[in-house]
């Protein structure tokens, strides 16, 4: 048996150098197919398929209404979680690092309760986490850094005990987590333990819980509500942040990989149909070589060859192909990884995917799995097929009458395929069309963008003027036109929700809008028209009346059918703030939100100063923005320890971040369904350049007897198109089902949106009639003596 399959892998190295054309295109095309998979795979794997950094991570949930909850509440509900081991509440926050001699540093950070390593039952390669106290106010501020910060830092070992500058504040190190550790994300370089202040109403925590062992996530129906009567206890809501509504527990993995798993599976089922294809085409491409040897087929079963040895021959074949595609898919993968995990929208969870051999492995085992696959059919064609006629000269003896349905079927079946994937990546570039076709309220272009943070220490008129400083050396930097500053961003996410009442309203509910604080110059910077009234003038200042400027939806809200302009606004400052002018509507949480209540106020009027602020400059010419970009980062840097630089971007790049994820999966999927046209093209093309050949004598007879040139085009051609339509009416009917993968990622438009669908169908019959029209042109141009003479 050996001696035989050595014999046969000889021979087929042997056969495949006489054929490079079928070889590279049969090897390339299931080593696209196979490494792209084996990439997709070893991103998804860490990310969706591992277990967590946590121990029996199916215990752990995060509850209802992430980010909103108050240090007061969670104090109040702490004495007793009833149903759940453990409860700690967190938040993820960028802080600053002070290194004596260097720049301000700025790490991402999670502060949270004393309990938090409790709940995720992690324990430290050195030193302790968080203990009980570590959070009561007054207690010795403690830091607990993970691997990759501890490395940062030199691997000190001597790190425990060390006070650390951080946000102001000297933390003192007392644990390094193990390198496989994170939490809520590989980017997170360090845990704080922050102290509990019970009189602090301001919701910026989520709570993540330990259930109790043997109680199933789905079943906390009363220990949810258990919660609710206590909160019912000592607060009373708004409905609009009523925490008493609709309680409820997210799994932890859900929780923290939800955003991004669609647009995973979505890559993923799209890679597995690209290999599918390529095994399709693979299989084709063997289909139609064994069609053209049916007579050296024969002449091995005359000779004593059993139907076995005949498909072993085939299977060695494939085998070998197999292989040299597993190499190059491997080589392919490796060099493609990284691209992939740029390409897809992964945020920070991208530090969690890592390149390792599995890798390498995956790509070998996918490719020889398909190479198995694509021996079947030929196999099966030869196992069934009869060869007594292949010596005939029959035009559909034997393996070529079956090879040639086999064909037509597989052709269907990848062109059912390539419908697939250019339905989907015609669905999310409508999609993205839309999205990128809303009007933010803000200019765009020609805006560099540049973030600080301060650290937190410092007092709220300290940040103020470590913020206001730096305008007038930003303002004067080469061809900006103007600066301002916002501790809010429009377009990246909401955030600074304040509580509002209008004076002489008390029947109004008090509810929250978005605040933003300014300087003078932010309506002009970012292009916000003011509707009516005015904006903020250079003379309105801290010795001057405060004063708020509200965008349409706000004065829609609280002023229906009356003029706002004079109006009180209070916010929580002693006197409230008067109404002087009324602006357009801002996207600012994300694309979709330009109805949502907003009021702005100046910077330098209020008593409070946020820790984050990010300047934005205009530019005279759209050419000058990296200039700008570079210029700015270094007088931030200049201005001292009190401003840490974040990053620098432009409100492009912002812009086509709120497009997120839908833009960064259609590029993907638009790739992959590119290529899929190209697989459809070289199967048709194959298969009709198979069809053509088989039917050379019937075609110099009948061009013989006068069928013209046009004739035989339109016979072939119609023959490519017949199998295309055909392919498109089954990759239709099964895009209506699997193209609900993406509803989630898709605005303005549904799964089965027609445009698409028409789109893609458009697209394979332009590419199918197009691969058939060269046979179909070689057909018309037989020679009916040379074609007779032939058999």
């Amino acid at each position: 048996m050996i001696e035989s399959f050595w014999m046969d892998l000889k021979y087929s190295a042997r056969r495949l150098a006489t054929r490079p054309a079928y070889m590279w295109l049969a090897v390339l095309t299931l080593a696209l197919g196979a490494g792209g998979t084996a990439a997709v795979v070893s991103v998804i794997r860490p990310i969706l398929l591992e277990p967590l950094p946590s121990a029996r991570e199916e215990e752990i949930g995060v509850l209802w209404m992430p980010g909103d909850w108050t240090e007061q509440e969670f104090l109040h509900l702490r004495p007793e979680f009833e149903g759940f081991q453990s409860m700690a509440a967190g938040m993820e926050i960028e802080n600053t690092l002070e290194v004596p001699g260097e720049p301000l540093r700025l790490v991402p950070a999670y502060a949270s309760s004393a309990e938090l390593f409790q709940v995720l039952r992690a324990s430290p390669a050195k030193g302790r986490v968080f203990q009980p106290g570590d959070d009561v106010l007054g207690s010795e501020p403690t830091v607990v850094l993970s691997d990759a910060m501890w490395r940062e830092m030199g691997a000190d070992p001597n790190i425990l005990g060390r006070a650390l500058q951080i946000g102001g504040v000297a933390r003192t190190v007392v644990g390094v987590m193990p390198p496989e550790f994170w939490f809520p994300n590989p980017t997170v370089r360090l845990w704080m333990a922050t102290p509990l202040d019970p009189e602090n109403r301001v919701g910026n925590y989520e709570l993540v819980g330990r259930v109790d062992r043997g109680r199933r996530m789905d079943r906390m129906e009363g220990p949810l509500a258990a919660l609710v009567s206590r909160l019912r206890e000592r607060f009373t809501y708004s409905s609009q942040w009523d925490k008493t509504r609709e309680p409820a527990i997210t799994p932890l993995r859900e929780a923290l990989m939800g955003p991004i798993r669609p647009a995973l599976l979505a890559t993923l089922v799209a890679m597995v149909l690209l290999l599918s294809m390529a095994c399709v085409n693979a299989s084709a491409l063997m289909v139609g070589q064994v069609g053209g040897r049916t007579a050296e087929l024969a002449v091995r079963a005359a000779l004593g060859a059993g139907r076995r040895r005949l498909v072993q021959q085939i299977v060695v074949e494939a085998l070998l192909i197999g292989a040299l595609a597993g190499a190059a898919g491997a080589m392919l993968a490796a060099s493609g990884y990284h691209v992939l995990v740029r390409a897809l929208p992964l945020g920070p969870l991208s530090d969690a995917a890592r390149l390792d051999w599995g890798l390498f492995w995956s790509a070998i085992l996918a490719s020889l799995l398909a190479a198995s696959l694509i021996a079947l059919i030929p196999a099966i064609v030869v196992w069934r097929g009869s060869l007594r006629g292949s010596m005939s000269g029959s035009r559909t003896a034997g393996v070529s009458a079956r090879g040639s349905r086999v064909e037509s079927g597989l052709v269907v079946a990848q062109v059912a395929l390539a419908v697939l994937l250019a339905a989907g990546a015609g669905l999310l570039l409508r999609s993205v069309g839309k999205l990128q076709g809303i009007d933010p309220g803000v200019h765009t272009e020609g805006v560099a963008v540049l973030d600080a943070t301060l650290p937190r220490n410092l007092s709220m008129e300290e940040r103020r003027r470590a913020i206001l400083d730096l305008m007038p050396a930003l303002s004067g930097l080469p061809n900006v036109r103007r600066a301002a500053a916002v501790q809010k961003l429009p377009l990246r996410g909401p955030g600074d929700s304040w509580g509002v009442s209008v004076e002489g309203k008390p029947e109004l509910e008090v509810s929250t809008t978005y605040m933003r604080l300014v300087t003078n110059d932010y309506f002009e910077v970012l292009g916000i028209p003011v509707r009516k009234g005015r904006g903020f003038l250079p003379t309105d200042g801290p010795t001057t009346e405060r004063v708020v400027v509200i965008n349409e939806a706000l004065a829609a809200k609280y002023f229906p059918n009356e003029d706002p302009i004079g109006r009180i606004l209070h916010t929580g400052f002693q006197g409230g703030e008067r109404v002087v002018g009324i602006v357009g509507n801002v996207a600012e949480a994300d694309l979709i939100d330009r109805r949502e209540p907003a009021r702005y106020m100046l910077l330098d009027q209020i008593s409070y100063a946020p820790h984050r602020v990010t300047y934005v400059l205009a530019a005279r010419s759209k050419s000058d923005l990296a200039a700008i970009l570079s210029a700015g980062q270094a007088a931030i840097r200049r201005q001292g320890t009190n401003l840490a630089f974040q990053k620098a971007s432009t409100m492009e790049s912002v812009f086509e971040a709120a497009v997120g994820a839908p833009r960064q999966v259609a590029t993907l999927l638009s790739l992959l369904a590119a290529l899929a046209l190209v697989l459809g093209a070289v199967g048709v093309y194959g298969m009709i350049s198979q069809f053509v050949a088989r039917r050379t004598r019937e075609y110099g007879i009948r061009m013989a007897l006068g069928l013209s040139q046009r004739r035989v085009i339109g016979h072939v051609l119609g023959r490519g198109i017949r199998l295309v339509l055909a392919g498109g009416v089954v990759g239709v009917a099964t895009a209506l089902f699997l193209t609900r993968l993406l509803s989630s990622l898709l605005y303005g438009i549904g799964a089965a949106d027609p445009p698409a669908l028409a789109g893609a169908v458009a697209a394979l019959l332009v590419v199918g009639a197009l691969a058939s029209f060269v046979p179909a042109r070689r057909a018309s141009r037989i020679d009916p003596v040379l074609a007779l003479r032939e058999q």
